[in-house]
């Protein structure tokens, strides 16, 4: 079993550590003294959860409610982009010359389009044609109180569930053209003696790839994959120039209304990064766990 190797605090992680304190004092104190900026930090936390006058209940605010959507929607776009690119990254692997083609079609156009720009015209082109044509918020609205508050809770409520599945859609087109690249680089580094010795005991091709080739894979992918998810909460951001009502739209709102620009800013930068950090480094923990049992 590998040793766990230690880690000594030395002067330079302190000087680094000094280095960031001074940058952010002089940050806070150029903002106040030149810039004449008044700071107000006070109010956040009522953005956060406020008092019901009516129930006498503490109520999710602003801020909560942009933080679900966010997770809400990287978690449907991860699966999505899961699916396509996993399907994407086969063909493009083990399929035939046509399925090869049409796999590196996808991931070429994709990956050299601004995210951006497909967000935009997912919107205009797929929202505002295809859904809006299946009167799929009418429907909902139509529905039982029970029907729209698991609605809400898994996607979005009526007024929102359109704009709410083109960035899903959007997002998750985007994150499958890099999900389909890790998917089949990880069919191809797997041993060709892989399909050899199943071959050998009797395995046909289509359960060799099933049974054997896949879950390697798998293995092999797993911590990119990871790696991706946390890359579409960060590329989520984008979605707010479509009016979806996550993180950064919720804060460009609040910020229009309370002329609390930095305060608020700094409080979703602060958000996104405890939820991308924590999930990056709960990743490199298993990365290490799994790596000592190799």
């Amino acid at each position: 079993m590998l040793n766990k190797p230690s880690y000594k605090f030395t002067l330079i992680d302190m000087a680094v550590i000094l280095f960031l304190i001074t940058v952010i004092y002089l940050f806070f104190s150029r903002m106040s003294h030149f810039l004449d900026y008044k700071w107000e930090w006070e109010a956040i936390p009522s953005y956060f959860f406020f008092l019901d006058a009516v129930t006498g209940k503490i109520k999710a605010n602003i801020f909560i409610k942009g933080f679900i959507t966010t997770v809400k929607l990287s978690v449907w776009s991860t699966l999505l982009g899961f699916l396509m690119g996993t399907v994407s990254g086969i063909m493009g692997a083990k399929g035939s010359f046509e399925q090869r083609f049409v796999s590196r079609i996808y991931v070429e156009t994709i990956r050299n389009i601004p995210s951006l720009v497909l967000v935009i015209i997912f919107y205009y082109f797929i929202s505002s044609q295809f859904l809006d044509a299946l009167y799929l918020d009418r429907w909902l609205r139509g529905t039982s109180n029970t029907i729209q508050q698991i609605t809400r809770f898994l996607f979005a409520g009526p007024d929102q569930i359109n704009s709410f599945i083109s960035a899903v859609m959007a997002l998750g087109i985007y994150e499958g053209a890099y999900v389909s690249e890790i998917v089949r680089g990880g069919i191809i580094s797997v041993p060709d003696g892989q399909w050899e010795a199943s071959w050998s005991i009797g395995l046909s091709r289509q359960k060799t790839f099933l049974l054997v080739i896949l879950p390697q894979t798998f293995r092999r992918v797993a911590f990119p994959l990871a790696g991706q998810f946390i890359s579409t909460i960060k590329d989520s951001a984008i979605v707010s120039v479509i009016s979806v009502q996550e993180l950064t739209f919720q804060g460009m709102e609040l910020m229009s209304a309370t002329f609390l620009t930095f305060e608020i800013w700094i409080t979703i930068t602060v958000l996104y990064f405890i939820l991308t950090f924590s999930l990056s480094r709960s990743v490199a923990f298993l990365e290490r766990k799994y790596a000592l049992k190799q």
